[in-house]
């Protein structure tokens, strides 16, 4: 359990100085970009272009980083990460002009491509090197609401700094993070059991020279689309939980990459506005993760909660894309203590499926496909977006790409169906 406490402080430092800047990047983009404006639609385009490209990287990069980290351990990827995230915050920290922001975005983006979702692959699949089977929902709960409560810290410290602080602040507890990683994490498994069992009979097999798979180089441990189709193969239930992965990132991006624009123009939110809805979003989410997942889950099983978690997803897109008054989105983010069930409930369904030494696998996989998801959705969503705020828009109707994007994670409820029967 220490272990794990070190990993909690771990996340939640990272946690912290990512998410502490969100809130003032919308503002940031568009003061460097379209100054003076509240609707800009090459902001809204180079938003979504970024994420495109950040989920095309990570679809190659998250089955890799899971896939070495079962290899080599996961503290020694763990670092990779951490390190690059510093880069593109340490710029904006210096200086938030055209030019620099510029710099931010092309290092951003190329850092993005290992950073993004890598901490969090990496950490579930260290808590399932540990965790018995009948505890790991409980378990990753409280990752989430750890994640969820450096969300809150993260947000409202960004409500009451400067946005040149917030950055600085941000920065600084990117390095303290990393240090504390390298200095006090244990690896969560030994020398002995790092191997991925599932792809063994390949892996096994001794080169023209007679050196083992053992001594080939890094990038040959790239799993290729045929070792992560056969792990798919290998579970049904797995096959299925990499659907339900892929609607559901599909309509989180679609609507996290619309939202902040939309809620600009409509209601003219600047940072401490979007930092408000953050916070109670997260509140709301930490109490959820660490007090009622605990609870809920040995009660109604991981496959009815996911169930639940998609449903009020639904109803919270929704209710922004209606959102008829400024106090909407504040009340939609209320939602946020039951559709917070998602995301761990799925990655709890799928460790369960294969055995400890291919959690990285496993885990990097689901997120390589809902990085696919990332790549698809920004480019959907992001010129609807931009064509429903403009002047140009067919009929007015403001909300309409969010509300679009609320119709992607129905799609996943029939799996979701197969999965809890064979839960």
């Amino acid at each position: 359990m220490e272990k794990l406490s070190h990993l909690f402080l771990t996340v939640f430092l990272y946690n912290f100085s990512t998410f502490m800047v969100v809130p003032a990047m919308t503002d940031v983009t568009m003061a460097a970009i379209c100054p003076g404006q509240v609707e800009c639609s090459l902001a809204i385009f180079l938003s979504g272009f970024q994420q495109a490209i950040i989920g095309l990287g990570t679809l190659v990069m998250m089955p890799l980083v899971g896939n070495l980290s079962d290899k080599y351990g996961r503290k020694a990827l763990l670092a990779l990460p951490m390190g690059l995230a510093i880069i593109p915050l340490a710029i904006l920290a210096y200086s938030r002009t055209r030019y620099f922001f510029y710099a931010y975005y092309v290092l951003r983006t190329l850092t993005a491509m290992v950073c993004e979702g890598s901490l969090h692959c990496l950490a579930l699949a260290y808590v399932a090197d540990g965790v018995p089977e009948g505890r790991r929902a409980s378990a990753f709960g409280i990752l989430s609401g750890i994640g969820s409560s450096a969300f809150v810290c993260g947000t409202l410290s960004a409500r009451f700094l400067s946005t040149a602080s917030t950055f600085r602040v941000a920065a600084s507890m990117a390095i303290v993070a990393l240090v504390y990683m390298r200095v006090f994490l244990q690896e969560s498994i030994v020398d002995g059991s790092l191997s991925t069992p599932i792809l063994s009979h390949r892996e096994s097999k001794v080169d023209a020279l007679g050196n083992s798979s053992k001594n080939v180089q890094i990038f040959k441990t790239m799993p290729s689309l045929e070792n992560m189709i056969c792990l798919l193969k290998s579970s049904v239930t797995l096959s299925q939980a990499a659907v339900v992965a892929f609607f559901i990132n599909l309509s989180e991006v679609g609507l996290h990459s619309s939202l902040m624009y939309y809620l600009k123009a409509q209601f003219h939110f600047n940072k401490n506005q979007f930092a408000d809805l953050m916070v109670i979003s997260g509140i709301a989410g930490t109490i959820s993760q660490l007090v009622l997942m605990p609870i809920l889950a040995p009660a109604l099983g991981e496959g009815k909660l996911l169930s639940i978690g998609l449903f009020f997803t639904c109803a919270h897109i929704f209710l922004n894309g209606i959102a008829w008054s400024f106090w909407v989105p504040y009340a939609a983010a209320m939602l946020s203590i039951l559709f917070v069930f998602s995301q761990p409930c799925l990655r709890t369904i799928v460790s369960k499926q294969v055995g400890t030494s291919e959690q990285g696998m496993a885990q990097g996989c689901i997120s390589g496909i809902g990085s696919f998801a990332n790549v698809v959705s920004p480019l959907v969503f992001s010129p609807l977006t931009a064509l429903f705020l403009s002047e140009r828009a067919p009929f007015h109707f403001p909300g309409f790409s969010i509300m679009c994007t609320g119709f992607a994670s129905p799609v996943g409820f029939e799996v979701i169906t197969l999965i809890i029967d064979a839960c």
